[in-house]
């Protein structure tokens, strides 16, 4: 029997790694056999020259083929079973759902708001890619928006060095811009850019743009003085249920919060208090590891984005404060009897976690070319793999056969790492202090443009390009960026390849 994770959170020990917060998956316990042969798997490579094995198989056996479409990160994992297609076809019709405001007479449908963010989860992640900035005034505020929190609050029992903030008194935990008919909006998100040139070694200019982030139109009276913002563009869905499966024992053994082996990295846990279980566990899921399974990321977004009921948050006013009095009274889509009381119930929240377990990674593209293997080489020659970790072994699940034992390929540890000045919001986020993100995994980034549109990237959409991206890395990544400034422009293009290609 696991002991408590709570014991484990407060104990910098080797017990650490233990997996209680694996509890919400059928694991079966790997055997010593399947331990050593994952080893000998996850093992660096020697030789740069050619592919690894299975290395063009991001997803393992779920990884889709390589459309060239702006569906590419649409299609369910390969493995899926014939019978659950009905599941995954229905929860990317509630993905894909616009909802209404109550009463109204599309009963199924009805439940928005009052003040919301976007009208479906699809709105936020286009085509199931990333989000964007917006690109103009007239640009709507949709899978971009502002989180918010002021100083204090309790602190997480069982969890050490938490960072307690809590919820603006008037505007809740995000900032809304969108509302219901009779309702104000909470506020419109200004964005603006200053360029700022960086010089490489050899000579090339690139320009990164700095953003600077206010509101407008307050609905409800000025923000607090100490409200800390945080901007948040949506990320990419496929592959979510290979990273859930990813034992929270290997996750936590990459942990390095004292920099013990000195090499500049130390990574730590993302703990937090899982609203489905009553216990702390590993975050895996938002931009600082704030949800710790795809079942609660997407009840949170149903939530705060869209201000819908779910058996995790039952309030149908969603993010909608006390001080928000016609919010809070206003009609709701809950009908006694129906879907559970809620507006979003247990079978429809299952079937949004089925789909966006399932959305497969897409195949890699020219794994094998010369200019993709010397950027691969100079990836892990730079430690770019001491945050971005290439390979992952998945639990061996029962009944969960799409994620159950497979090799992946997400180049992430999912851990938390202090990113510099240059990219903080100075907001904390449970452990995560104002300067530390979540490692975001790599594969498919190189289809962004074709899914989604744009190439921005970063959690705020600044860069507007990879090299940008890594331009902009500091703290502990700032040696790794340093050496890419450096390198001559051959190896910086193979580099660049290299990443496209994942």
């Amino acid at each position: 029997m696991l002991r408590p994770l709570c014991l484990l959170v407060l104990a910098a020990t080797p017990a650490f790694s233990q997996a209680l917060d694996d509890r919400h998956l059928p694991v079966i316990a790997r055997t010593p056999e399947e331990v050593a042969r994952i080893a000998a798997v996850l093992a660096p490579p020697t030789d740069f020259s050619k592919a690894e094995p299975f290395e063009a198989k991001s997803g393992g056996a779920a990884t889709v083929r390589a459309r060239d479409t702006a569906d590419a990160f649409s299609l369910s994992s390969a493995n899926m079973p014939f019978e659950r297609e009905m599941d995954f076809k229905l929860g990317n019709a509630l993905f894909r759902k616009t909802w209404v405001a109550a009463p109204s007479s599309t009963k199924a449908s009805d439940g928005l708001g009052p003040l919301y963010n976007a009208r479906g989860c699809q709105d936020c992640h286009l085509k199931d890619g990333r989000g964007h900035p917006p690109e103009g005034d007239s640009d709507d505020r949709v899978s971009m928006f502002l989180r918010i929190s002021v100083p204090g609050g309790p602190d997480a029992e069982g969890i050490a060095e938490w960072l307690a903030t809590q919820p603006d008194p008037v505007y809740g935990g995000q900032l809304q811009d969108l509302a219901n008919p009779g309702h104000a909006a909470e506020v419109r998100m200004e964005v603006s850019y200053t360029e700022v040139p960086v010089t490489l070694a050899d000579g090339t200019v690139v320009s990164l743009r700095a953003p600077a982030y206010a509101v407008s139109n307050p609905g409800y009276g000025p923000l607090a003085p100490d409200a800390m913002l945080s901007p948040r563009v949506a990320p990419q869905m496929p592959g979510l249920g290979l990273l859930e499966a990813i034992p929270a024992a290997d996750l936590l053994a990459k942990a390095d919060p004292d920099d013990a082996d000195g090499d500049g990295i130390s990574g730590r846990a993302a703990i937090v208090p899982s609203v489905e279980f009553g216990v702390p566990m590993l975050g895996r899921f938002g931009l600082k590891g704030g949800a710790p399974t795809v079942r609660e990321q997407s009840a949170g977004a149903f939530s705060g984005d869209m201000g819908l009921s779910t058996p995790l948050h039952p309030s149908p006013a969603g993010d909608c404060t006390a001080a928000q009095a016609a919010c809070q009274s206003a009609p709701a889509g809950q009908e006694p009897g129906v879907r559970d009381g809620l507006e979003v119930d247990k079978a429809s929240l299952d079937l949004v976690t089925f789909y966006s377990r399932n959305l497969g990674v897409p195949e890699r593209r020219g794994v094998d070319a010369p200019q993709a293997l010397r950027g691969k080489e100079i990836f892990y020659t730079l430690n770019c793999t001491g945050c971005h970790t290439p390979k992952h072994v998945t639990n061996r699940l029962d009944g969960q056969p799409e994620q159950s034992f497979q090799l992946i390929w997400p180049y992430t540890d999912l851990l938390l790492h202090d990113m510099g000045e240059g990219l903080a919001d100075h907001r904390p986020e449970g452990r995560a202090t104002g300067t530390e993100w979540k490692t975001p995994p790599l594969w498919g980034i190189g289809l962004t443009g074709q899914v989604s549109g744009h190439t921005t990237f970063l959690h705020d959409g600044r860069a507007r390009s990879l090299l940008e991206a890594v331009l902009w890395h500091g703290g502990e990544a700032q040696a790794p960026r340093d050496a890419v400034v450096a390198l001559p422009a051959e190896d910086r293009a193979a580099l660049i390849a290299f990443l496209e290609s994942l």
